[in-house]
């Protein structure tokens, strides 16, 4: 399983890329797998503001339901339609088409995981 090494990642599984003052926001191809297959995707509004650390919406798999935890703080300034309609393309691919939301940044964005930290933290569950 390939790990983008231009990406940022938290404990929870969540990867960011930041571009100026906008962040796009998804899950790991590790929380895809292990989710098994994604037949719903719950996310905020264009306009909501979500916070580091807090629940910004959820991921329902044939499995389970998990939460998704925000990386950063801001205000979402667009969602990925293709996740609601097709869900099944954030296991086909996570890390382009596969993509949730886009943040505008609030702040300072958090100390996260580089590639290699979140190779070891995955070989390690």
């Amino acid at each position: 399983m390939s790990i983008p090494e231009n990406l940022k990642y938290t404990k929870e599984h969540e990867w960011l890329n930041v571009e100026g003052d906008v962040a796009t926001v998804g899950i790991t191809a590790f929380a895809a797998e292990s989710l098994g297959d994604i037949v719903f995707v719950q996310l905020p509004d264009v306009g909501a503001t979500i916070t580091s650390g807090e629940v910004f919406g959820e991921v329902e798999s044939t499995k389970s339901v998990s939460e998704l935890y925000a990386p950063v703080s801001g205000e979402v300034v667009e969602v990925n339609g293709t996740t609601s309609d097709t869900p099944e393309v954030i296991n086909s691919d996570p890390y382009a088409e596969g993509w949730l939301l886009k943040v505008r940044l609030s702040g300072d964005v958090p100390e996260l995981l580089d590639a290699a930290a979140y190779a070891a933290l995955t070989q390690e569950n």
